[in-house]
C-alpha cells in the first residue's frame, strides 16, 4: 500500500479546512476538468469514528465545498457538477494516509507476510506505518504494527 500526503493533492488542503468547520472530515477529493464541466468528487467521514455520515452531512459539505471549489477553480456554479458521498459501509482504503482520518474505526488489513486478514481498530498511524489494536478471542487485547508496503489491501469491517 502506498502513502500520499493528502495535503499534495490539488485543493485538499483549502478543501479539508472547509470541511472540517462543518464538524467532517474530508477523505478523498478528485477534481477533473473536461471539456464543458469540471467533475468534482468529494469523499467524507465523521469526525466521530463511532458515527456515520448520513445524506444531511453529504448535503452540508456540498453548500460549504461548492463556493469555495468555484472560487478556487475560477469556476461558475453551471461550470463545475460535484458530488460528495460518504466512504461507504465496506470502504477499501485507496491510500496509507487515510488510516489517520480513520483512527478509532475497525479495518482489516491483508498482511502480505502471512497471507490473511488482520482485524483490528486503528489507533496511530504516520507514513510508514499503522498501528491496530487487536482483541482475541479470549478479549486480550495487543497491539501490532504494520509497515504499509507489507500491507496488500485494507478496509472497513462491517458489523
Amino acid at each position: 500500500m502506498e502513502y500520499t500526503s493528502l495535503n499534495s493533492i490539488p485543493y485538499f488542503k483549502e478543501c479539508s479546512a472547509v470541511v472540517a468547520a462543518e464538524g467532517l472530515k474530508l477523505v478523498e477529493l478528485q477534481v477533473v476538468p473536461q471539456k464543458i464541466l469540471t467533475k468534482i468528487s468529494a469523499v467524507i467521514a465523521s469526525g466521530d469514528p463511532s458515527k456515520d455520515v448520513g445524506v444531511s452531512d453529504c448535503s452540508k459539505a456540498h453548500r460549504a465545498l461548492a463556493p469555495k471549489l468555484m472560487a478556487l477553480l475560477n469556476k461558475t456554479e453551471d461550470d463545475i457538477a460535484m458530488e460528495v458521498c460518504s466512504p461507504g459501509i465496506e470502504r477499501n482504503i485507496k491510500n496509507a494516509a487515510e488510516f489517520e482520518i480513520f483512527k478509532g474505526r475497525e479495518v482489516r488489513v491483508w498482511d502480505r507476510n502471512v497471507s490473511d486478514w488482520t482485524a483490528g481498530t486503528i489507533k496511530s498511524s504516520d507514513d510508514k506505518s499503522v498501528t491496530l489494536v487487536l482483541q482475541d478471542e479470549s478479549g486480550e487485547k495487543s497491539e501490532k504494527v504494520f509497515q504499509y508496503s507489507d500491507i496488500a489491501k485494507a478496509k472497513f469491517i462491517h458489523i
